[in-house]
């Protein structure tokens, strides 16, 4: 099987190209993201914490203890 990446610049032209595979009855899925949504709540959870200076400094002396 292999995989098309499609990058359309408007929706005029992403309506088309979802008309165009379900014509050519392609099956196809659609996602806003490639990354898992777990994932993305995780790192913007983290960045929040950065911003609310929710950190811990780890100094090289104990980085390996």
């Amino acid at each position: 099987m292999t995989y098309l990446i499609v990058h359309p610049n408007s929706n005029d032209k992403l309506t088309a190209i979802k008309a165009v595979l379900k014509a050519l009855d392609v099956d196809f899925d659609e996602a806003s993201t490639p990354y898992n949504p777990d994932f993305v709540s995780k790192i913007n959870e983290g960045e929040e914490d950065i911003k609310a200076g929710r950190t811990v400094k780890v100094s090289l002396d104990n980085l390996w203890k």
